[in-house]
């Protein structure tokens, strides 16, 4: 029993951690254009935003944890704003970091998900994409954001368990374009609300507070991370 157990589990990890063919150049395309389809439209934004919004809270809450701070919740809300609440000193690196980690996520996510399709790690991806959308669930502490992550880890579970390699492929291709997609737009949208006098308690303005660095300088990096994700991880998506 042990034995076949362990067969089991090696057989598994090696299908886990193994490569997979690239997609046809056309797959790559059509996923680039069906990404850019449900971020570009306003329309369809106001609700795709919410993945967005789970990556941006998920990368406040990751790091909060490995900075050693104490994660006590996070909440999703359908106008597909979000709150993270972490416990631990009000400031110094670690609250600089967990706060920096919002905007930065979404485009992060999808570089490091560019460097694993540009390595064939095709199910690797999906797999990691599910225990972190599991690991988010359990601190989430509102009903909608609880719909809203089981909604997106059933979909990676059931493309990951029941779909073709060719549907993987599409899938996590058209995850990958829409993090690097979609996490530039939110930059420019707090950009145009502070414009505006508005987002006065955003992560810029809570970043310059706890750095004494002006929001706008902060905004500039958030602009600067998703743009040069964009850039690097397009070049691997589409093998350049």
């Amino acid at each position: 029993m042990a034995s076949t157990a362990s067969a089991s589990l090696a057989s598994l990890w090696d299908e886990v951690s193994g490569t997979q063919p690239d997609p046809d150049v056309w797959v790559v395309v059509a996923t680039l254009v069906a990404a850019a389809a449900v971020v570009v439209p306003h329309g369809l934004w106001r609700l795709s935003r919410n993945a967005i919004t789970i990556a941006h809270e998920g990368g406040h809450g990751l790091v909060a944890l490995l900075t050693g701070r104490t994660l006590t919740g996070i909440r999703l809300h359908s106008d597909t704003s979000g709150l993270t609440v972490s416990r631990g000193k009000p400031d110094g690196i670690g609250m600089i970091l967990t706060a920096a980690a919002g905007y930065t996520a979404p485009p992060l996510l999808g570089l490091g998900g560019a460097a694993l399709l540009g390595a064939g790690r095709i199910t690797l991806l999906l797999w990691l994409a599910t225990v972190l959308l599991v690991a988010m669930l359990v601190m989430i502490r509102n009903a909608y954001g609880a719909l809203s992550v089981l909604v997106t880890g059933g979909t990676f579970v059931l493309v990951s368990w029941l779909a073709g390699p060719q549907v993987q492929a599409a899938f996590a291709y058209a995850v990958v374009w829409f993090l690097l997609l979609g996490g530039v737009r939110p930059a420019f949208e707090l950009q145009a609300k502070r414009a505006r006098g508005g987002a006065g308690d955003s992560d810029a303005d809570q970043l310059s507070r706890l750095t004494h660095v002006p929001a706008g300088l902060w905004l500039f990096l958030f602009h600067a991370v998703s743009l040069c994700a964009l850039l690097g991880g397009g070049r691997w998506l589409l093998a350049l």
